[in-house]
C-alpha cells in the first residue's frame, strides 16, 4: 500500500531535480551603471527563462583587475558592459572565447572585435563630457570653459573633479584620448597642468556629474549618460562637449573562455547584440553599435557622433599598465582615499 506514495515522492523529486537542472545561473561581471542593471537583467531572463543572471559590478578598473586576478580559476561566465579596452586586454591573455553573436552582420566595423568570429562585441559608445554646475559658476564667478584647454585656467584651481584612470574606464579614456590628441609630451603637459585644478581624483565614472550637480564641485569630467540624466532630473547643470574633441569607449559583451555555461553564455551575446537589447540601451546612449536604431537626445547635439576623436583602441590596450603607471606617479596625491573593507 506505500509503493504508490513511494512512486509519487519519486516521480516529484525526479521533476524538482529536473527543474533545478533547467535553472542556470550565470555569473556576469559588469560595469554597467547600477540603474541599469534590473531592466537589463529582466529582458534577458523574460527572452532566457531557464537562465538567472548574477552580476558582479564594479567600475571598470576594479572589474578588469579582478577578471585578470582570477585568469587561471575564471569566476565569471560572461561580461556584460565592459570598456572594449579592457577586454583587448583579456584577449592579450588568451581569457575570452570567440564567438559570433546572432545579430553580428548588424554590428557596426568600428564597434566590434575585428576578429572573425570575434572576442568581443559592442553594445554603445560612452564619451567625456564637462559636467558644468551654471549656479554655483556664477556664484563663483567661474566664466564658462569650451575646451579641455580652458580647463587649466588659473580660475578653476581646485574646482574641477574627475576619474581616477586605475579604477574608472571614463577616466582611462580621458588619459588616453589626451594621449592621443596632443601627442605624449604634450598630453603629460596638459595634464600636470590640469593637475593644479584638480580638487580630487575619484574612483567613479558618473561621480565627477554627480558631485557637479550637487554644487560639491562646479566642474566635473565624466561622461554623458549621467550628464543627460541628472539635468533631466532638473540638476542646473551645462554639458559641455570640448571643441578638441571627445575621447570614447565602447561598452561590450564577452564569454569568458573555459566557463562551465558555455551555452547559456552565448545567449547572453546573443541577447546583447539583439535589436531588442539595441532597444534597452538607446535609453541611455546617443550612440549604439547597431546604427539606425539610437534616438535623438535633445541634450546633446545632432553631431555627437562626429565629435569622437579617432581612437586606437589597440594602443591603449597595449600601453595601459605604463600610463596608468606614470599617471599614478605624477597625480595619485590627490586621490580620493579607498574606505578599507
Amino acid at each position: 500500500m506505500f509503493k504508490p506514495l513511494a512512486l509519487v515522492a519519486a516521480v516529484v523529486a525526479a521533476f524538482s531535480l529536473q527543474a533545478s537542472a533547467a535553472n542556470t545561473q550565470l555569473t556576469v561581471y559588469t560595469a554597467l551603471e547600477p540603474e541599469q542593471l534590473t531592466t537589463y537583467k529582466e529582458a534577458f531572463e523574460k527572452a532566457n527563462p531557464d537562465i538567472e543572471i548574477k552580476w558582479v559590478r564594479d567600475s571598470t578598473g576594479i572589474v578588469t583587475a579582478k577578471l585578470l586576478a582570477e585568469k587561471d580559476r575564471p569566476q565569471a561566465d560572461a561580461v556584460w558592459g565592459l570598456a572594449a579596452s579592457s577586454l583587448a586586454i583579456l584577449d592579450q591573455q588568451g581569457m575570452l572565447q570567440a564567438y559570433s553573436p546572432r545579430d553580428l552582420g548588424k554590428i557596426g566595423a568600428n564597434y566590434r572585435d575585428a576578429a572573425n568570429p570575434p572576442k568581443w562585441v559592442g553594445m554603445d559608445v560612452w564619451a567625456a563630457t564637462i559636467c558644468f554646475n551654471t549656479v554655483e559658476a556664477e556664484k563663483q564667478g567661474l566664466t564658462r570653459p569650451v575646451s579641455w584647454q580652458d580647463l587649466t585656467k588659473p580660475e578653476y584651481k581646485g574646482k574641477i573633479v574627475m576619474p581616477n584612470p586605475a579604477s574608472s574606464g571614463t577616466g582611462f579614456l580621458d588619459v588616453s584620448a589626451w594621449l592621443q590628441t596632443y601627442g605624449e609630451q604634450q598630453g603629460w603637459a596638459y595634464m600636470d597642468g590640469l593637475h593644479q585644478n584638480i580638487g580630487q581624483y575619484v574612483h567613479s565614472g558618473s561621480k565627477p556629474c554627480k558631485l557637479a550637480a550637487s554644487g560639491e564641485f562646479p566642474i566635473g569630467i565624466s561622461f554623458e549618460y549621467p550628464a543627460v540624466q541628472l539635468k533631466r532630473q532638473g540638476a542646473p547643470l551645462d554639458i559641455i562637449l570640448p571643441k578638441e574633441g571627445l575621447g570614447w569607449e565602447i561598452e561590450a559583451t564577452a564569454v569568458i573562455k573555459g566557463t562551465p555555461h558555455e551555452e547559456a553564455a552565448k545567449k547572453l551575446a546573443d541577447f546583447s547584440a539583439s535589436p531588442v537589447a539595441m532597444a534597452l540601451y538607446k535609453e541611455n546612449f546617443a550612440v549604439l553599435a547597431q546604427p539606425g536604431i539610437a534616438k535623438p537626445q535633445t541634450e546633446l547635439p545632432a553631431d555627437y557622433e562626429q565629435r569622437l576623436i579617432k581612437n586606437d583602441f589597440g594602443w591603449a590596450s597595449k600601453n595601459r599598465d605604463s600610463i596608468l603607471t606614470e599617471w599614478r606617479k605624477r597625480y595619485d596625491g590627490k586621490s580620493e582615499k579607498v574606505a578599507a573593507q
